[in-house]
């Protein structure tokens, strides 16, 4: 079996309907989606995204070219093809629009790889469950005031959610960025997790000296509050609160994360598959972590990082951020904190034409 053609389209998500309308206008929601057809009939369908707007023209032109590259290929050897697009692509360089177009190129093969196998992606990585846990992301925001956050934090569990994560970093005080945490709390209660999101806004002393207020509303995890690249920094946060640090999703290819387990700088690693390069990178991310106790969630992409999470031994949960779902036919079914996994073979997902030509770029 050969690869004899692809497809790709460059799509804009922010018109789309809510949730998308309900964030703070920062939602990157450029895509490039792409199909990949072979001769034996079977298609397999990826994509790569989330960039802004004035990138997304580049993040085409590599996927177009990568992909050209990748005719002609086994669609089957993915450790022969992805590892050499990286290649072609940079040099060997980890990170950037390359590694992003490549992870499309790998997802494709991975939805080929169930298709052929009539297995679903899940199953076909080790297929260790079909449900597993996710929390709510995309809805609670550092520029949202109390009010709003104490009606929408109850709407969520209403949905069937037991977990939601907010940005906080905004706030002048430690006080006020606190009481957004009591607010959240004391509107869901104590069985509901809740995680903080600083998106890399505050110091290391900072961090440590609201993260310890913060411990008092048993918060599930503090999420990289300083410079992604600053590790003996967050190995300082980690080694100074009770509340689990995660990191990870700003990084690119597997390096970044040895550095940080090894020096104990984060207590939950969090994976984005297209700086990972694509499922097979992120499950070698996740398996590395395993093996030094640490669990592993994802980042973004929850149509497809459901299947990753689920099949990691010490996959922890998924994020749920809807801002891909209008570009697909299918969603991620979620039931009592868990999104629930189809039989369906490979990723279980098929592009929406329609929505396809609806938000062109």
């Amino acid at each position: 079996m050969k690869i004899t053609a692809f497809e790709t389209r460059a799509i804009d998500l922010s018109a789309a309907p809510a949730p998308i309308a309900n964030s703070p206008g920062e939602v990157v929601a450029n895509f490039v989606t792409l199909e990949l057809r072979t001769d034996a009939g079977v298609a397999g369908i990826g994509y790569a995204g989330f960039v802004p707007a004035v990138m997304l023209p580049a993040l085409k032109a590599a996927l177009d070219g990568l992909a050209g590259l990748a005719v002609g290929r086994d669609p089957l050897a993915r450790e022969a093809v992805c590892p050499d697009l990286l290649r072609q692509g940079g040099f060997g360089s980890p990170a950037g629009l390359v590694t992003r177009a490549v992870a499309a190129i790998d997802i494709a093969l991975w939805d080929i790889a169930g298709k052929v196998h009539a297995q679903p992606l899940w199953k076909l990585l080790g297929g260790l469950r079909n449900r597993v846990p996710c929390y709510a992301s995309g809805w609670l925001w550092r520029n949202h005031g109390l009010a709003e956050l104490a009606a929408t934090a109850p709407r969520l569990v209403e949905q069937g959610f037991r977990a939601m994560k907010f940005r906080i970093g905004a706030q002048k005080s430690a006080a006020a960025e606190v009481e957004r945490l009591k607010v959240l709390r004391q509107a869901v209660g104590p069985e509901i997790d809740l995680m903080v999101d600083i998106n890399l806004g505050w110091d290391v002393n900072r961090a440590i000296r609201i993260g310890r207020m913060m411990e008092a509303y048993d918060l599930y995890w503090l999420e990289d509050p300083i410079h992604f690249e600053d590790y003996d920094g967050m190995a300082r946060i980690a080694g100074a609160l009770d509340t689990p640090l995660a990191s990870g999703e700003y990084h690119y290819g597997m390096a970044p994360f040895a550095h940080m387990l090894k020096r104990g700088a984060i207590d939950i690693a969090m994976v984005d598959v297209f700086r990972a390069a694509g499922v097979t990178g992120w499950m070698k991310i996740a398996h590395m972590a395993e093996g030094m106790n640490v669990p592993v969630v994802s980042h973004l992409a929850p149509e497809v990082q459901a299947h990753t999470v689920a099949a990691a031994p010490n996959g922890l949960t998924v994020e749920h951020m809807p801002w891909t779902f209008a570009m697909f036919e299918q969603e991620p079914i979620v039931e009592d904190g868990e999104i629930v996994l189809s039989s369906a073979p490979g990723l279980g997902l098929s592009f929406d034409a329609k929505a396809l030509d609806r938000y062109a770029a």
